[in-house]
């Protein structure tokens, strides 16, 4: 149901040092950065999970796509085009159309949208094709 978590955070490198050590005995570690560049101004942020695919992510600061990011699991990419376009009709607001975004990785597709509350929500494909 859930692939994975963001939340905001106020210093990026005090919460990098934090969770590197709170979530290592549960044997979860940083297992991807992204830059400010690649998410095109919206802050860097760094992804921790048990094996290569993180699953929960901290981010610099509170951009205008909310403090809080879930990202919901979709089977295929046809999934994430109908929850965007449900989301939309919805009263959501787009924050990203459908897309890939190979900056995670080569098949990542996603689509998000802010919530009334301002919150980023998205639904994600791993798939290819």
């Amino acid at each position: 149901m859930i692939d994975h978590i963001g939340i905001a955070v106020a210093d990026i490198g005090a919460a990098r040092d934090f969770y590197a050590a709170a979530l290592a005995p549960l044997g979860i570690a940083l297992r991807m950065e992204v830059s400010e560049a690649e998410t095109g101004g919206h802050g860097a942020h760094l992804g921790f999970g048990l094996t290569g695919k993180p699953a929960f992510w901290i981010g610099s600061g509170r951009t205008p796509s909310g403090a809080v990011h879930v990202a919901f699991a979709a089977p295929t990419r046809a999934h994430v085009d109908a929850f965007h376009a449900a989301a939309l009709k919805a009263g959501g607001r787009d924050n990203g159309a459908p897309g890939l975004r190979p900056q995670y990785h080569p098949d990542y597709y996603g689509a998000f949208v802010l919530d009334p509350d301002g919150n980023n929500i998205e639904a994600v494909c791993h798939a290819p094709q």
